[in-house]
């Protein structure tokens, strides 16, 4: 929603997404609820941190009595937190996915909740100008890769266990892990003016994710899907969203590592044509389904389903509209000279198909993204009703 206010100029939802993220502030500041303090985990309290990292970056008003450093501050408290959560008593370091010992899972440590603290140190670097926070992601990043969790091919997988001493990785792929790596690269290759090293992990990242999270058939192409669970059709609440994180940090990764802007373009247009097809559902056909590459809605409906939706469609505003082209800001001391041109070309690695089989398809014969279907003209007809029904379903959650 940051992003659409950011995107649009729309200010419909300012006061509650405001009203959202101060209230899940908590007491210290740092997004640890005390109604759900006992089982908040590391990756929870890090989306808040992305939130107000973006509010940051993008100028998002402060609401009125907090002071203007508000979303830096909120950004900084839950890092300087976890920081402190670094764990060296098994498998030389990371950050566990559960905080307290008692919740199942805190012997697992992940790629979410180390990519997103990879991400936030990265963010934070680029926006401060302070080397330490490229000291922690420097860190984050060699021990995702140590413990194979960042394989040498940039896959990055779910998970290792620590009463096995990080010795064996759970190899599931989840798109909102190498996305939140993907952000985080692009950020300090920005910060860095462009610097080989990481060059190299934004430009593995990408190929990566373009091999395993589109084209799932032959006549869906580009087309993104969740590989894991989307074919079988069981995919969580929790997974239904994770499209939506990886058309969001893709196409940020573009405007701050410009070289990745024709190869990101050309994934989510094909893709935000498909998910368009697919948000034509319900009693007003604009319900978004779960599987974009039927052609068509699937009937799968939900949150998730329209967050993916809406940041996939509005994604290509940044991509796109150069009046809307928002560079994330920094502190007014900090220098950057990496925003110009591209320095260099990236070429994805063809495409084949994950399946023989073509798609189920609700709509009649499975077809083509590429065929003609008046995409372009309709984005920013469909944003505000996307957005308006995904604020409808976060109330409807809450209550």
């Amino acid at each position: 929603m940051i992003d659409y206010w950011a995107y649009t100029n729309d200010s419909s939802y300012v006061y509650t997404v405001q009203q959202a993220l101060m209230a899940q502030s908590g007491t210290g500041n740092n997004f640890m609820m005390p109604a759900y303090y006992s089982s908040t985990g590391n990756d929870d309290q890090a989306f808040w941190a992305l939130a107000t990292l973006s509010a940051m970056e993008y100028g998002f008003p402060v609401p009125s009595g907090n002071t203007s450093s508000t979303w830096l501050d909120l950004s900084r408290a839950v890092f300087d937190l976890q920081a402190g959560r670094w764990d060296t008593s098994t498998c030389n370091g990371g950050l566990r996915w559960q905080v307290f010992p008692y919740n199942a899972g805190y012997n697992y440590k992940n790629s979410v909740s180390n990519g997103a603290f990879f991400q936030i140190a990265a963010r934070l670097a680029r926006y401060t100008g302070n080397h330490t926070y490229v000291d922690w992601a420097e860190k984050t990043w060699n021990w995702m890769s140590a413990t194979g969790l960042i394989s040498p091919s940039f896959h990055v997988f779910d998970g290792t266990n620590d009463e096995m001493n990080c010795t064996q990785i759970n190899h599931l792929e989840w798109a909102y892990n190498p996305a939140l790596l993907l952000y985080g690269t692009s950020m300090l290759y920005n910060y860095t003016n462009g610097s080989q090293i990481w060059e190299k992990r934004t430009t593995g990242l990408l190929k990566a994710i373009s091999t395993t999270f589109f084209s799932p058939f032959a006549n869906a192409t580009d087309v993104m899907f969740q590989p894991t669970c989307e074919l079988s059709n069981n995919c969580n609440n929790d997974q239904l969203s994770f499209k939506a994180y990886l058309s969001r940090w893709m196409a940020k990764a573009a405007v701050v590592a410009p070289y990745i802007t024709t190869s990101v373009t050309h994934l989510l247009t094909v893709t935000a044509k498909a998910a368009m097809r697919s948000c034509s559902g319900g009693q007003e056909n604009t319900t978004c389904g779960a599987r974009w590459y039927v052609n068509g809605y699937d009937g799968n409906y939900g949150v998730g389903q329209e967050l993916s939706g809406l940041e996939t469609v509005q994604s290509l505003l940044l991509l796109h509209d150069t009046a809307v082209r928002e560079f994330p800001m920094t502190c007014e001391d900090v220098v950057l000279s990496a925003e110009g041109d591209p320095t260099n070309t990236l070429t994805l690695p063809p495409k084949t198909s994950t399946a023989n089989a073509s798609p189920s398809n609700s709509h009649g014969a499975a077809s083509s993204v590429y065929g003609k279907d008046g995409a372009g003209s309709s984005w920013g007809l469909l944003m505000p009703v996307l957005a308006s029904m995904l604020l409808g379903g976060w109330v409807a959650f809450a209550r």
